[in-house]
This record gives C-alpha cells, structure tokens and sequence, in this order.
C-alpha cells in the first residue's frame, strides 16, 4: 500500500526542511499548527451543537438529528497537553455523531502549561461521570457509551476508563484509542525505528510537553498520564488505531499486548503510509475518510 496523492500531500506538507534553521517549538506554535490543520468549515447542518458545563468541565454536545442520544461518546481531543480544544476537534466530533449515530460530549479539558497534571486526568473523568447522569436530552443514563481520544487524548481516555473502574464508576462499553500516547517514559523502540518516517510527532517534542504538563518530581509511572503501564483488570472492550509508521506506535502495541494479558478484548489495527491521528484530516483524504468509517463501524458494533 502506497499514500493517496491527498495524504502524501499532506505527508510533504509537514515533513520539515532538513535545510531550514532548527527552532524549538513553543506552546503557541503548537496550537497554531493544530487549528491551521484541524479547524476547517464542516457540513453538518443536521448537527446542533450544544455548550454545557459536565460538572464544571466545559463542554460541547454534538448531535446529528438521526443519532440516539442514550449512545454516547466522551471525546477527548489530542494536542499533547499544551494544546487542541472543542473548536480544533468539532469537525471529527460532528463526523462521528453522524456516521456512528452516536451523541458526542467534546470535551474542552484544562490544558499545560497553566494547569499541570492531573488536572487533565480529573476534568475527563469528572465528564465522563457526569455523563453517566446527563445527555443531551436530560438527565437520564446511557444505554451505551465510550470514551475516545486521539494521541494525548487517546492516553487520556484509557487514563479516564481505568478511573472510572477505580472509582467504582460502570466502565464504558468500550474505548476507542487513536494514536494513543500513553507513557511518559517514552521508552518505546518506535520512538528510533519509525523516526524517520514520522512527519508529525518525535520524542524530543514529547519530552518538552511533558515537561510542561508535570510537575517535577512526578512519578512518571502514575496511570493518570501513563495508562499504559497501569491495570487492564475489568477493562471494557478497547479499539486501537495506529499509524504502522509513526513514532508512538509502540504505545499502541504494548497497550494492546498488555490488555490482552489481562483478558480484555481488544482489537488493534496497523494502518500503513498514514501520519499520526491521520482521521482528524476530514473526508477530503481517503485514509482519513476510510478511518474515520472504521472507527464508527467500531461503535456501532459494540451497541449490540
């Protein structure tokens, strides 16, 4: 399998100049990049969109005319801590309440520098809790619900899942992890073997995010901002989906491997010649489209 002219385009667009000057990236740079590549005019107009306040964690339901609001995803964006919000993320969110027939919470959670972890961790779970309670109809419980998230947010979905189970919360139907990163170690051999094929995410980039987002001194083994090396136990159904290319694929693997282990059902998916979190491109880039479909018919299949 080869790129689709629209995803090498893309690929081309973000591979850096090796003859340009190095610069260090800052917070600012970060979340530019994210709404120049992210925010786009959606058509949606059978999605209203809803501001809400989950418990205090600012929020936004999304609901296509046709979806059922007892289906619910609480979506957690990506950015790696520093940056994204409901505005980045509203045009995969809208995709996913139409193609899935769901009714997504998007969640504008506190963000690094000026909120360091768990900050992050509690305003997802305090969501999904409220969630629990609330659609977009009233108070009512789901029928069936999940939590998804895209790279920072995908870690941060299974931080929220595992949680919710510690808490003594009902655990989702499932968990839908794109790109997760989910290890503040970073120890994964990917993080050198697919360095040169990544355009979007190397791990000096991550170890300034991080930086960022924990306080010194944090123990990087806490399964709040590193799941992937906490308990699987009682664990809901999972879905990963990976760029076989990227540098955070070993997080995938090893989330999968250990899940696995600990009697989880957990499907993971390798998809080649995409970039990181290559469904947030929109319908516009076949990949993007098929992925974004993929992960519906995910959905779908787990409301039974």
């Amino acid at each position: 399998m080869t790129a689709s002219p629209q995803m090498q385009e893309v690929i081309d667009m973000l591979t850096p100049d090796p003859d340009a000057p190095v610069e260090g990236p800052t917070v600012q740079g970060i979340r530019d990049m994210m709404s120049g590549v992210l925010m786009r005019v959606a058509d949606f107009p059978e999605v209203t969109v809803t501001p809400v306040s989950a418990g205090g964690v600012p929020c936004e339901w999304l609901v296509h005319k046709d979806a059922d609001p007892n289906k619910r995803v609480v979506y957690l964006h990506g950015g790696g801590y520093v940056a994204g919000d409901v505005n980045t993320h509203r045009t995969f969110c809208s995709d996913l309440s139409q193609t899935a027939g769901v009714a997504v919470l998007n969640v504008d959670y506190r963000l690094a520098p000026d909120h360091k972890a768990p900050a992050q961790f509690d305003d997802g779970l305090t969501a999904y809790k409220w969630m629990l309670e609330n659609g977009p109809d009233g108070a009512g419980a789901p029928t069936h619900c999940f939590v998804a998230g895209d790279s920072a947010g995908g870690g941060l979905a299974l931080a929220v899942i595992m949680g919710a189970r510690d808490a003594g919360l009902p655990v989702p139907t499932a968990g839908v992890l794109i790109s997760p990163w989910a290890d503040m170690h970073m120890a994964g051999a990917s993080f050198e073997s697919n360095s040169p094929t990544d355009p979007m995410v190397q791990k000096g980039a991550l170890e300034w995010m991080a930086s960022l987002t924990l306080a010194e001194g944090a123990d990087l083994d806490d399964a709040r901002w590193s799941p992937m090396r906490g308990s699987y136990d009682g664990l809901p159904p999972l879905f990963v989906h990976v760029s076989s290319i990227e540098t955070l694929l070993d997080d995938s693997t090893e989330i999968a491997a250990r899940a696995q282990a600990a009697g989880v059902d957990v499907i993971i998916e390798q998809v080649p010649d995409v970039v990181h979190v290559w469904h947030a491109l929109g319908r516009e880039v076949p990949e993007a489209s098929a992925g974004i479909d993929r992960v519906c018919a995910y959905i779908r299949s787990q409301c039974g």
